[in-house]
């Protein structure tokens, strides 16, 4: 078994909690978070491990108070922090011409600014661990990971959801400016891309909004969030020792397709 922990936020449910599942299930021990910290409590049962291995913390991200805490608590259960899956997001519907003020600074206090603290919280203790050591030579014996759960829309845009493209273009660039500065400590920083998945709100997606998806999907189906969570265990694993700065997505094709397909019978 792996003494490795990792924290994996908006761990309630859909990507997050498959993503604390498959972690578990790879020996690691996992900090579940999520802002929802009665839901939260829910998936930690769900998942059924016990607290020498899995833990609930609620928190919202975009508070630095709360991140504090939330380090404060994983470090005081665990006594080590070797990794974090930032997937804790918001998505809330709107252009250039609707969207609110309040509604814009709140995708982006979640999405980015959320991401951010996690992040600068988790190096911060990271890079200070790794300072006290008297031989720094190899670094790879304890691997430091973090994980930026993004969008294919950080590379392209849905019109009605500005405020989230822009945060998930963010995050990506924010992913590549951190895997640079934080490889001389043999801290890697990477994202995910998921495509479209089959979660909560996807659930409600049916009809010719469905056709439309898997007309623009390759592989003509939407993700599982298990799929997901496989490529954050490859991030989260020393089978990626040399991978940083980088984003995999998990998209069946979606963004190498320049035109829909042609619709399929089911």
């Amino acid at each position: 078994m792996s003494e490795r922990v990792f924290i994996v936020t908006g761990a309630a449910r859909g990507i997050g909690f498959s993503c604390a599942r498959r972690l578990l299930e790879d020996g690691h021990r996992v900090v579940l978070s999520d802002m929802d910290g009665a839901a939260c409590e829910s998936a930690l049962a769900d998942i059924g491990f016990g607290p020498d291995r899995a833990i609930s913390v609620e928190c919202d991200v975009s508070d630095k108070l709360e991140v504090h805490n939330l380090i404060a608590n994983s470090l005081a259960a665990f006594e080590r922090l070797d990794g974090v899956i930032n997937n804790a997001g918001i998505a809330l519907k709107g252009g250039s011409l609707d969207l609110s003020v309040s509604d814009f600074d709140r995708v982006l206090a979640v999405n980015l600014r959320g991401a951010f603290l996690v992040s600068k919280a988790v190096a911060t203790h990271m890079v200070a661990e790794i300072e006290t050591r008297d031989d720094r030579s190899h670094l790879t014996e304890r691997p430091y990971v973090i994980i930026n759960m993004s969008s294919i829309n950080d590379t392209v845009a849905i019109a009605d959801y500005l405020a989230y493209t822009i945060s998930k273009g963010g995050l990506l660039q924010m992913t590549k400016a951190m895997a640079i500065e934080l490889a001389p400590y043999g801290i890697r920083v990477n994202a995910i891309g998921p495509g479209s998945v089959k979660t909560d709100m996807l659930a409600e997606v049916s009809g010719d909004k469905l056709d439309g998806i898997h007309a623009r999907t390759p592989m003509g189906r939407v993700a599982l969030p298990d799929e997901v969570a496989s490529v954050a265990s490859f991030l989260a694993s020393e089978d990626s020792s040399y991978i940083t700065g980088q984003c995999i997505y998990v998209d069946g094709g979606r963004l190498a397709l320049n035109y829909t397909m042609p619709r399929r019978e089911r």
